[in-house]
């Protein structure tokens, strides 16, 4: 997507994101800006921040570098059109892969935020048990 070019504050502003860790995501090649100012500074677009969106969600997923990198070449890929139909075919394939990867993931999460939930309500019994009266 062509269009205005934002320098890295605003664009940690859209995401979340840190400074240093948009700067780390470039370094590592997961998120590079698509142009550079004159003065040398970062210039990233709309897809740029849709892209650093994505490797946003796939942190908390404990996705490690080298996943992230081949999810984001297979979205690439594939969002770039022009495939042929076994090539279409087998990155769809990997893509969902990392879709069932996604899910048993996000699962373990609901898991472990009941278990948390379950154990924040028993503290909340025990301390209305134990508060004074009145």
């Amino acid at each position: 997507m062509e269009g205005r070019h934002m320098q890295i504050g605003e664009v940690a502003d859209r995401t979340g994101l840190s400074l240093r860790t948009i700067r780390h995501y470039e370094e590592v090649g997961l998120a590079l800006p698509t142009a550079r100012s004159q003065g040398g500074f970062r210039l990233y677009t709309d897809d740029d921040v849709a892209r650093l969106l994505v490797i946003k969600r796939m942190k908390p997923l404990d996705f490690t570098l080298e996943e992230m990198r081949d999810l984001l070449d297979i979205l690439d890929r594939l969002r770039s059109g022009g495939l042929d139909e076994p090539t279409r075919t087998d990155l769809t394939k990997r893509l969902a892969v990392y879709r069932s990867l996604v899910e048993e993931r996000c699962e373990k999460i609901r898991t472990r935020l009941a278990d948390a939930e379950q154990f924040s309500a028993e503290l909340s019994a025990e301390l209305r048990r134990h508060r004074p009266a009145g």
